[in-house]
């Protein structure tokens, strides 16, 4: 296991799985956030995204995490697994809560530099989730459906732990 993806929804617990199987697999680890995002909550370009995506994708080994879903083709067609984190949206809304509050002012290790968390863009994060939940789950669905590599579909944070516990 050399290429790992991972998806689900905002606030699914993407970057932190991603970043505990980097730690136990030895492999680097690269969060669309940063792709996504410039410094200072700027949004890159289309283009712009897909490039940087394919950069990441033509290496070796990564642990590869986020919901872009214009780019899942290519990503899995590199990839040698497929982690799909489909937990309950109620659960995502949540911890998008509890972590904007609690790292209020911080920039997140899985955010690009200058892309603090704030109280007042949480409104609009939690509409986001509840307003894209459905179709940003079939696009994770019709990918995971389509992968033709070994894959796990996680639903609850006791399968992902006994599934890092059995990563060596």
């Amino acid at each position: 296991m050399r290429r790992i993806m991972i998806i689900g929804g905002p606030a699914s617990g993407k970057s932190t799985l991603a970043r505990a199987m980097g730690a136990r697999l030895g492999l680097p680890v690269f969060h669309m956030d940063h792709i996504h995002w410039r410094p200072g909550w700027i949004e890159r370009s289309p283009g712009n995204k897909m490039a940087l995506v394919k950069q990441v994708v033509a290496q070796e080994a990564w642990v590869f995490e986020g919901g872009h879903s214009a780019s899942n083709h290519l990503r899995l067609a590199r990839a040698d697994l497929l982690i799909w984190l489909d937990v309950p949206v109620t659960l995502r809304l949540w911890r998008a809560a509890r972590r904007t509050i609690r790292d209020r002012g911080r920039v997140r290790p899985d955010m690009q530099r200058d892309c603090p968390e704030t109280v007042a863009m949480l409104p609009a994060f939690l509409r986001f989730i509840w307003t894209t939940h459905r179709s940003s789950r079939a696009k994770a669905r019709a990918s995971f459906q389509a992968a033709t590599i070994p894959k796990h579909r996680l639903t609850r944070l006791a399968e992902i732990n006994t599934y890092l516990e059995t990563l060596t």
